[in-house]
């Protein structure tokens, strides 16, 4: 079936109002009319084709809150009229050992798994579709209950990768009470990082480069907030994090947070630069016995799990709510990190722009 969307043609051109084709709902799926769709950085990156393998038309979105509208003969967890959601993935092999312990995120199948724009679409089709659009068909497996009130739809939709990519290490290594936790990047990933740390029960210290987002950072549950810039302010620091969860996508010195890091203490990295990190040093790794990490949003139980603690305790993500029509000069101003702290499309606005 043929269902408005938004997306671009090429890596130059904006994107634009135009038809895609999903797939009638097969046994096992399920079928959502979208109302609200995250906007991410990677749907930036894709659009423009600054990763490589980017094929057009490109629809991007894959925070993703919905209705579901009807479900196949074989769906047992949904029904109609239910609020339901979809994040990075549609599909996985789920047969290799990663799939298997509910981590679909790092399959191991040749191709990992599918993602939910720009991959390889089931029933062999050349391209997946993402949430910039009217509707989607996802199998059960990949599709996510949502248990928060419905006035908060909108700011739920960033949970499924901004809030998804910051739990999951969070929950790998144990963050809780008693554990001094450091979150580097107040923006998209890091303002979730600093709501999830601090209702997982850790003190909590956000770490800056602005001295303006000091009483923000605060407000989103930070027992602290050092300025990176200031080194008196990170000297302080040093040798007193159990661990760090680096949200930064920009290249910078890992060093500098390393050497905050308690004896057998780990820093993750969860923001991927368009250039290298420099070299951290060896010598401060092995001194310390600290550890560098990286970790890739999460698997589907795991998401479920995240929705389900943040439902419990009220938390959602700050968004800016714009319409469909405004997404190109949204990207521009994510480029200027000039959004605080997701946009969030009300996709309820297509149907005016299509």
């Amino acid at each position: 079936m043929q269902i408005n969307a938004y997306g671009a043609q090429s890596p130059t051109s904006p994107l634009a109002s135009t038809t895609i084709d999903r797939r009638e709902p097969g046994p096992k799926d399920v079928a959502i009319d979208i109302l609200y769709c995250g906007v991410c950085h990677s749907d930036l990156h894709a659009t423009r084709g600054e990763w490589p393998g980017i094929l057009y038309p490109c629809v991007p979105g894959h925070e993703i809150v919905g209705r579901v509208t009807a479900i196949g003969k074989q769906v047992t967890k949904f029904k109609p009229g239910e609020l339901a959601a979809v994040g990075c993935m549609v599909d996985s092999c789920r047969v290799c050992e990663p799939c298997k312990h509910d981590l679909e995120q790092y399959c191991a199948s040749p191709t990992g798994f599918t993602m939910t724009y720009n991959g390889v679409a089931k029933g062999g089709g050349a391209n997946t579709f993402g949430g910039y659009s009217a509707h989607i068909v996802v199998d059960e497996h990949f599709v996510l209950a949502v248990r928060h009130a419905e006035e908060h739809l909108a700011a739920v939709a960033p949970l499924l990768c901004a809030g998804i990519t910051t739990w999951s290490p969070l929950r790998h290594w144990q963050v809780g009470p008693g554990k001094k936790v450091g979150v580097v990047g107040i923006g998209g990933l890091g303002h979730m990082g600093v709501k999830l740390a601090h209702a997982l029960g850790a003190h909590v210290v956000a770490f800056t480069t602005s001295a303006s987002k000091k009483q923000a950072a605060l407000e989103l549950g930070a027992d602290e907030v050092v300025v990176s810039k200031n080194a008196a302010e990170m000297a302080a620091q040093s040798g007193s994090l159990d661990f760090i969860l680096n949200t930064v996508a920009a290249s910078h010195n890992l060093d500098d947070y390393l050497s905050l890091l308690k004896l057998d203490g780990t820093m993750v990295l969860v923001g991927a630069p368009a250039t290298a990190h420099p070299s951290p040093s060896a010598i401060g790794l092995i001194l310390g016995r600290r550890s560098l990490a990286g970790s890739a949003i999460g698997g589907v139980a795991e998401t479920q799990e995240m929705l389900d603690f943040c439902a419990e305790h009220g938390i959602t993500a700050d968004i800016e709510m714009i319409a469909m029509d405004q997404i190109n000069a949204a990207y521009e101003r994510l480029l200027k990190s000039d959004v605080k702290y997701r946009f969030v499309i009300d996709m309820g606005t297509l149907g005016r722009v299509a």
